[in-house]
């Protein structure tokens, strides 16, 4: 039976995009064993999968430093894998692969479009053109290891069923009430919607609508907390402390507003709507949400900053590009948000 050992440690929206290519793989091989090896903290993204292993890995401790990898490296072999599937294409990951290269596992790294994608970052001479999705070069990794895989055979799953949990923090609410998530930050400032205009956005929405905000951190709580105060149909779904019940209220929502980040792949990865925001970075650098729809990517302008994109991350801030994002207008998000909530049905499910 083949054992098939996959790698991908971070970040978590790269951790969510694995799902649906993990989906077909279990569903035209459920005979293979997998096990996934990732950190402790993205367990809940995966846990409709009953027959995935999961091998949690903490670099700050048991497997710091180089030391650490060889350790690693050992616990794996013990597990006695067929196959290693390296998603990730890090000094980490690589140091493994080499490792199993050398003891004669079969093994295949993602391609990353590395030179590709320094071309789309240039300032000057930059090459504008679409990168491939990643979860399609996630595909490809396990095609070359032989398990031949399509993302077009791919199916969703319903809806989770709300726990005890979030049924009694949100019993307050109408549940007649479209659901929509908001998700204002991201790693990077260069990613990040103003804030002045967001709250527009949550104020107009949450007049007809329950709006749940996501965020991780003081800063960002502190920020959402007021207005979840400020607005009676806003609920902070970073109130439950959980990645395991806001994924649950993902999976729920009619619609997710988000940057270029996390939340919106965990909500494509259950077929809900993502409108997504970009300011320094782009669809085309290859981290869209999963089948995300094109009228549903809301650029910065590249008329008026033609260096966008600057990096894949949004960390490089040309001078005079801290604004790019105010040059997305507030009421074209609102009226994305309108067109979708208006033209689907409500599927929450308690």
């Amino acid at each position: 039976m083949s054992h098939i050992l996959v790698l991908r440690f971070s970040s978590m929206g790269d951790v969510a995009m694995t799902v649906p290519v993990l989906r077909c793989l279990v569903k035209k091989y459920p005979d293979s064993k997998i096990t996934l090896v990732s950190k402790s903290i993205y367990k809940p993204i995966f846990k409709e999968f009953k027959i995935i292993d999961f091998f949690d890995v903490d670099f700050k401790s048991k497997y710091k430093g180089i030391k650490g990898l060889v350790s690693l490296f050992k616990d794996l072999k013990k597990i006695h894998p067929t196959h290693i599937a390296d998603l990730h294409s890090v000094l980490r990951t690589n140091v493994l692969y080499i490792l199993f290269k050398i003891f004669f596992f079969k093994a295949k790294k993602v391609d990353k479009q590395r030179l590709e994608r320094k071309k789309l970052f240039k300032e000057k001479n930059k090459v504008f053109k679409p990168l491939t999705p990643m979860p399609y070069k996630y595909c490809e990794v396990f095609n070359k290891l032989g398990f031949s895989i399509d993302l077009t055979s791919h199916n969703f799953p319903d809806p989770l069923i709300l726990g005890e949990k979030c049924q009694i923090a949100l019993e307050r609410f109408s549940t007649k009430r479209k659901w929509i998530g908001i998700a204002p930050f991201a790693s990077f400032n260069g990613k990040i919607y103003p804030l002045d205009l967001m709250q527009k956005v949550v104020s107009f929405l949450q007049r007809d609508y329950l709006v749940f905000l996501f965020g991780q951190g003081e800063y960002e709580i502190s920020k959402l907390e007021i207005w979840t105060q400020a607005y009676q149909n806003v609920f902070g779904a970073y109130k439950f402390e959980s990645l395991a019940n806001e994924i649950e209220i993902i999976s729920n929502l009619d619609l997710m507003v988000s940057m270029d980040s996390a939340n919106g792949h965990l909500a494509a990865n259950y077929n809900v709507p993502v409108i997504s925001l970009w300011g320094l970075t782009h669809p085309f650098g290859g981290f869209a949400p999963f089948l995300s729809n094109q009228k549903n990517m809301l650029v910065s302008s590249r008329e008026k900053y033609p260096k966008i994109p600057t990096s894949a991350y949004g960390k490089k801030i040309p001078n005079g590009y801290e604004n790019v994002m105010r040059s997305i207008d507030y009421k074209d998000v609102l009226t994305r948000c309108l067109d979708i909530l208006e033209s689907s049905k409500h599927h929450q499910n308690q």
